[in-house]
């Protein structure tokens, strides 16, 4: 199977067009997009390295979900409608089982998402996968990590810790099943609250690395500190099963990839936030403030201070 059969096969699908229409897509040497008047284009590119990002000997249809899900939730996390994405693929081998599970997955990813596959490439070596993945906010309306205030609330989407534990779970086995599992597998990138959000968040980011390292990014770009209470984490009933609840903690704190928004809000918007999460049966927990001095403090609820471990870094 030549590469451009490859393509034809396993990617030239209606099943990848998800999302908007493309006046060209897959089969020039470029696509053309129409982005909508008054709107600002959003780019984000992840590279995701087997024994890197995921396990080389995990089933294909997950890798695809994971990847384009970790992607995605860069869109959410600037508050932008998806509409494409770019997949550049190096295989070890063109592998027909294995490259029909990955395009099923991606697939289902793509319609959960409402994004559709433009183009890319594909090539030999060793098991790697690039998605380029675009959308659009409104002019001037897209979120940033710059825009956070003294006073602010801090607030976070969903429950921390989840993906960490399921990695756990499934470093000691592959076969692993349940829901801290399926958090790691099959993160839920949160485009609806992202967007939401517009014009009323001051300052916004994806869990993507740990939360301490990931507000701490909204921290350094929007030059100020931030003091948050450890018991007032959101932790799932999943992993205090798990786990203890230290060791749920430091996940929640440290883990990462979660992909939940972690977000700051002046203190007038807090009471439509929450009113926003009853709707729409996703938990957002206010979990500290922004103010003192520069840097990230986390206390115990006898008033210590919490020491995180590090998160995620490449290098």
């Amino acid at each position: 199977m030549g590469e451009f059969d490859l393509i034809k096969r396993y990617f030239d699908c209606p099943e990848l067009r998800a999302g908007p229409v493309m006046s060209i897509g897959i089969g020039d040497d470029c696509a053309m997009l129409d982005i909508p008047q008054g709107c600002q284009l959003a780019v984000s590119s992840d590279t995701l390295v087997a024994g890197t990002h995921f396990f080389a000997d995990m089933q294909a249809h997950q890798i695809a979900q994971r990847s384009l899900a970790a992607s995605v939730s860069d869109l959410a996390a600037m508050g932008a409608t998806p509409g494409w994405f770019n997949l550049c693929l190096t295989l070890p081998e063109a592998n027909p089982q294995w490259l029909a599970g990955f395009s099923q997955g991606l697939a289902c990813q793509a319609h959960a998402c409402g994004i559709s596959l433009a183009g890319g490439d594909t090539t030999r070596g060793p098991l790697s996968i690039s998605i380029h993945a675009m959308g659009w906010a409104p002019a001037d309306a897209a979120l940033s990590r710059s825009g956070a205030k003294t006073g602010d609330a801090i607030l976070v989407s969903g429950s921390l810790g989840d993906s960490a534990a399921g990695l756990r779970l499934v470093q000691a086995n592959r076969q692993a099943q349940g829901y801290l599992v399926e958090r790691y597998w099959q993160p839920t990138p949160r485009l609806a609250l992202g967007q939401w959000l517009r014009q009323k968040a001051t300052a916004c980011v994806d869990v993507s690395d740990g939360l301490a390292q990931d507000l701490g990014h909204i921290l350094k770009a929007s030059v100020c500190g931030a003091d948050l209470q450890l018991n007032q984490l959101p932790l799932s009933s999943a992993l205090l099963a798990q786990v203890s609840q230290a060791q749920a903690q430091d996940y929640a704190v440290s883990g990462g990839e979660d992909f939940e928004l972690c977000f700051t809000l002046p203190q007038h918007h807090v009471a439509s936030a929450l009113a926003y999460a009853q709707d729409s049966a996703l938990p957002i927990t206010k979990i500290g403030s922004i103010g003192g001095e520069l840097g990230c403090r986390i206390w115990h609820s006898d008033g210590t201070e919490y020491q995180p471990q590090c998160g995620y870094q490449h290098f």
